[in-house]
């Protein structure tokens, strides 16, 4: 069997040769997945051999074919064997989600002892915000949509804390603590983060409509600018709402 680890070198390779080179680089330090978590590690071992597609032209509104999203990454997400799993319905990029989710996992894994707990993000609205990479915030302006006292993404990248021992997971600095809320450190985890089409086209029709348009890109051209620029790790949907009903039909819990 591929060792977690393993999983986390080879899902960094095949991003990279999707064309994710120019975005920030998933985490390739020491997992933080419990031991016993067989299904999980299996899924991302899975999903790290599906390279998403991040080469679109033209993307348009309503997405009616599965070569437009990242259709086998997130049947497998839909298909997973473990459990419990939960999906949160997160649309507030200045609210306690990366919080939340990651007391639910703390919970799921060490007080009910479900080591192999899938825990989703179906993100949305202004949250979506913090699955674009750098140069997409940095070329239009992010930081203004994102909020009050919001200057760059900093709910990407995994801080300090995400590099304590995983073997001390009382360590109120540690891994496992809020020092440690990111995206990435809950990629490392296992979880997943489910990008929303439909929240990409409509940032289009605001960035056009209020003339950040450097390029002077129709919305179909941008639309796709901006799904080549997900972050490493995001998995595209055709929209967060109607992936909520796919998921609540796979058994997922919903939380918001």
């Amino acid at each position: 069997m591929v060792s977690r680890r393993g999983s986390l070198q080879t899902f960094s390779f095949a991003l990279m040769a999707a064309g994710f080179a120019h975005a920030a680089a998933a985490s390739p330090a020491a997992p933080l997945v419990p031991a016993g978590a067989k299904t999980l590690d299996e899924l991302t071992t899975r999903i790290a051999t599906m390279a998403p597609r991040r080469d679109f032209k033209t993307v348009p509104m309503i997405l009616d074919n599965r070569d437009q999203w990242d259709a086998d990454a997130l049947d497998a997400v839909l298909h997973y064997a473990g459990g419990p799993k939960q999906s949160w319905d997160n649309t507030d990029i200045a609210g306690p989600w990366l919080n939340v989710m990651r007391n639910a996992m703390n919970a799921e894994i060490w007080s009910f002892r479900h080591p192999d707990f899938l825990c989703v993000s179906a993100t949305h609205g202004s949250a979506q915000l913090a699955l674009y990479d750098d140069g997409i915030w940095e070329k239009y302006g992010l930081a203004k949509l994102a909020g009050p006292g919001i200057t760059k993404n900093t709910f990407l990248k995994a801080p300090a804390a995400s590099d304590h021992d995983p073997k001390d997971y009382q360590n109120t600095d540690g891994a496992f603590s809020p020092r440690a809320n990111s995206i990435q450190g809950l990629q490392r985890r296992g979880s997943f983060f489910l990008a929303c089409h439909n929240a990409v086209w409509e940032l289009c029709e605001k960035l056009i409509s209020t003339g950040a348009n450097p390029d002077h890109l129709s919305a179909e051209a941008m639309c796709a600018e901006l799904s080549n620029h997900l972050v490493p790790g995001a998995i595209l949907t055709p929209g967060a709402v109607g992936t909520l009903v796919e998921l609540a039909s796979a058994g997922f819990a919903y939380a918001r």
